[in-house]
């Protein structure tokens, strides 16, 4: 057994008793449906925010839209709904001028993942076309920069770990999509080179966990752990195991993943980012449901103790601190006062993982 086998099972046995269950429970149908009807709920409250004539969401950004627009595809995979797909089309039909590209690589892939899941929903072309044009953009920004990697922005300033799992996910994804081989063959190789690069580059730590990027000397600048870069990267790794079939890819996507559950939660088990409750600006408030999502992925293909649990421990306290009008707010772990699309989302990606961590069947 090799060292991150080992030691992701090692943290995966260490944490069930930490999140307060003795022994792995299966899956609950139950529980499952409960959290969709959670999930329910908290979409409504979402709907508020949401802005027809623009497609996109009041108090919150344009990246954060591109996850409104996941967390609405999630729902509907699990609740078997058609009921968001007049949502989905109107913001694609309200900005899609531009092809959803700007000078923020993240920003592209976060779109290009929305609408490739999207496709996978609605089956509609334009969605796969949109993500397939998008992703051309972003494989502009790699060059030998640090032997490798995509730069955060066109402004050529700065190599970051979002932006490059964000091209390495939706590489994944669009060879998991295309019916074309010669173009699943082009996204997988530029998958495994992306990779490559991430896994040597030094951005991962001796802790296993995901630092912000690296230094003008290529080297690990050492900054914040944000949950949102240990769980993007357990996506990409999770859909690329599938095409490839390497199964190392899943062990090391355990060992991150365990990491951040162990060192990134409080004594309960709820995740926090540093930046709570009242620093986290604009962004941040987005991150720890992007966790959350990649880790019902991981999940489903390669279980380990802990994982359901964890899952299960912060959608309910979620739910349990929502507000009057079924709110959720920028803290996890009780009440809190920052309120925006962007925390509600963040919530509802939890949620959704959590009643697909229980067993409740995706759409395929």
């Amino acid at each position: 057994m090799n060292r991150l086998r080992a030691e992701a099972l090692v943290l995966g046995l260490l944490l069930v008793p930490r999140l307060g269950w003795a022994q792995p429970t299966p899956p609950d149908p139950k529980r499952a449906a409960e959290f969709l009807a959670d999930a329910a709920a908290g979409l409504k409250s979402l709907q508020t925010w949401y802005v027809e004539e623009t497609g996109l969401w009041k108090t919150t950004g344009w990246w954060n839209a591109a996850n409104a627009l996941t967390v609405l595809v999630g729902y509907s995979k699990l609740n078997h709904t058609p009921d968001f797909l007049p949502t989905m089309a109107n913001t694609f039909e309200r900005n899609s001028q531009k092809h959803f590209l700007n000078e923020y690589y993240d920003d592209e892939g976060w779109w290009a993942l929305g609408w490739a899941g999207a496709y996978e929903l609605s089956h509609d072309a334009r969605y796969l076309e949109m993500a397939e044009r998008i992703f051309a953009d972003m494989s502009g920004g790699w060059d030998d920069t640090c032997g490798g990697g995509i730069w955060w922005k066109k402004p050529k300033q700065y190599k970051n770990a979002i932006a490059n799992e964000l091209f390495f996910s939706v590489a994944a994804k669009l060879a998991s999509l295309t019916q074309d081989e010669q173009k699943r063959a082009v996204y997988l190789e530029w998958a495994q080179r992306e990779w490559k690069w991430f896994a040597a580059s030094g951005m991962i730590n001796s802790e296993n966990l995901v630092n912000d990027g690296l230094d003008s000397t290529c080297h690990n600048n050492h900054r914040t752990t944000w949950t949102y870069n240990q769980g993007v990267i357990l996506g990409g790794l999770t859909m690329l195991a599938k095409q490839s079939g390497d199964a190392k890819l899943l062990e090391a996507a355990q060992s991150i993943a365990l990491a951040a559950i162990s060192r990134l939660t409080d004594l309960d088990g709820v995740l926090h980012d540093t930046c709570e409750p009242a620093r986290c600006g604009n962004d941040a408030p987005q991150f720890k449901g992007i966790f959350s999502r990649n880790l019902a992925v991981l999940n489903s293909a390669a279980p380990v103790p802990g994982f359901r649990a964890f899952l299960r421990r912060n959608a309910e306290s979620i739910w349990k601190n929502r507000d009057a009008e079924g709110r959720f707010g920028v803290v996890w772990s009780g009440p809190s006062d920052v309120k925006t699309a962007a925390t509600q989302v963040s919530a509802l990606d939890a949620l959704v993982a959590a009643a697909e961590a229980e067993g409740a069947p995706a759409r395929k």
